[in-house]
């Protein structure tokens, strides 16, 4: 939009398609026509823009299992879905899996579950459209639903006809059409995405998980407290709900076969986890009220500290960043990140065409076998790597931004080209390998300048 920025190796390789971005490029072009577009509502703007649709997303969720089955049910599973420390993590977050996440929400509502009256096949199937085109790992736990609504179908032609044939077409051409006009090429991103990740199995790159750790820490851990709720209300619920248990199931042995795994993977299936927990909560006759108390003040501390506390170094650091647009010297500025890649937020919250660099780890996709990202090389030799990188002075960034964990071994770097600490930034209290503590940030002394 201010034709500046950066795009990462996805986006050279299409991986990544234009649908989803556009959305807050909209609300980022608005806000310039209208001569708004001030840094903190670039940072603000995107975050309620999702908060707002994730409210709208819980209020299906209750209205669904109103209609299913009764007020006090559906308050039960919407007070579950409001504890859930991760959906408070997650859920402004501007993450595609969010996205794919409220998107499941919306469509769940639609979807022609035994006994609803509000299942409508066309909404329901534009909606897990349209959450593929965004992630299109969000057909996983769709699998089992779809199967079993077309089982259940007496036109199954009418069904494959009608609606799933004209949705898919309208869908995938419109997402190719908008990356046609965005890349300048024809590139069907969802196609590029599942030969990465699954043929190729590339993700590996960024880190692989022993093929248990969805059952023995993802989910666990996701669910928080929630846990033994969700276990209950399995063993308690209608039959017509076990399509929404098989999708769970199903969705966790999926992800389990790919070895690179997260968290947020498995984002999209807890709204599902939710209906069950709050099943288990009303059937709690006599313990509902300590149940709740229980579950409120469980999920209520992890909430707050993951979501304003712990790793909060990479946002803040951002504000001392940002100050040097206002600066008379930004255009000799230069900011070099020295930290795991995209450990920090970029142009977004920056907001000028200011000089910035960070290490890059895109994986190697050419097939060599002993390829080295920039970053590994970086923390094999800190010091080695400066000093060859930076032979010239003339070369130097003025800014240099580390974990606190990097100043002991750079520190004769830092002296001998007369950098001087200007601000500490707390980030977490567990620290692990490459990330520290704190963030620092150094600046180049200006008697060096001259």
């Amino acid at each position: 939009i201010n034709n500046y920025g950066y795009l990462t190796w996805e986006w050279t390789n299409g991986l990544r398609g234009y649908s989803y971005p556009l959305i807050f490029a909209s609300i980022y072009k608005a806000l310039q026509l209208l001569a708004q577009d001030d840094v903190q509502l670039l940072i603000w703007v995107p975050r309620l823009a999702q908060a707002v649709l994730a409210a709208f997303a819980d209020v299906k969720l209750y209205s669904l299992v109103q209609h299913l089955e009764n007020a006090e049910t559906a308050k039960c599973v919407y007070f579950c879905q409001l504890c859930s420390w991760f959906t408070w993590y997650s859920c402004t977050r501007t993450l595609t899996n969010t996205m794919e996440t409220l998107l499941t929400i919306f469509a769940l509502s639609y979807y022609p579950i035994k006994g609803s009256k509000m299942g409508s096949s066309c909404k329901y199937l534009a909606l897990v459209a349209l959450a593929i085109v965004i992630r299109p790992t969000a057909v996983i736990p769709w699998i089992p639903l779809v199967f079993s609504h077309f089982l259940q179908e007496q036109r199954k032609a009418d069904l494959i006809l009608h609606n799933c044939i004209p949705i898919g077409l309208v869908t995938v051409g419109t997402s190719l059409i908008i990356d046609r006009v965005f890349s300048g090429e024809w590139v069907l991103v969802q196609l590029n995405f599942l030969k990465f990740n699954v043929l190729q199995n590339l993700g590996t790159f960024y880190g692989s998980h022993p093929w248990h750790w969805y059952f023995t820490q993802g989910l666990p851990v996701i669910l928080g407290t929630h846990l033994p709720f969700f276990i209950h209300g399995c063993a308690l619920a209608a039959k017509r709900y076990r399509i929404l248990l098989m999708a769970v199931i199903w969705t966790v042995l999926v992800y389990s076969m790919l070895s690179h795994k997260e968290f947020r993977f498995i984002y999209p299936i807890l709204p599902f986890c939710m209906v069950f927990c709050g099943y288990s909560l009303k059937h709690l006759k006599a313990w509902k009220k300590s149940a709740a108390s229980f579950l409120l003040l469980s999920n209520l501390l992890p909430a707050l500290y993951t979501g304003l506390i712990h790793q909060r170094g990479a946002l803040d650091v951002m504000s001392h960043i940002q100050q040097l647009c206002n600066n008379s010297h930004q255009s000799q500025a230069f900011v070099f990140i020295m930290m795991p890649c995209h450990s920090t937020p970029f142009y977004s919250h920056v907001h000028c065409p200011l000089k910035m660099r960070f290490l890059q780890c895109p994986p190697d996709l050419t097939g060599n076998e002993s390829y080295i990202d920039e970053a590994d090389v970086f923390y094999s030799n800190p010091l080695g790597w400066l000093n060859k990188e930076f032979y010239n002075d003339s070369l130097l960034p003025s800014h240099l931004i580390f974990f606190s964990v990097l100043e002991q071994e750079i520190s004769s770097f830092l002296a001998l080209r007369g950098y001087e600490k200007t601000a500490t930034v707390f980030h977490t209290h567990v620290p692990q390998g490459r990330v520290g503590s704190h963030i620092y940030v150094y600046r180049k002394g200006t008697e060096m300048n001259h």
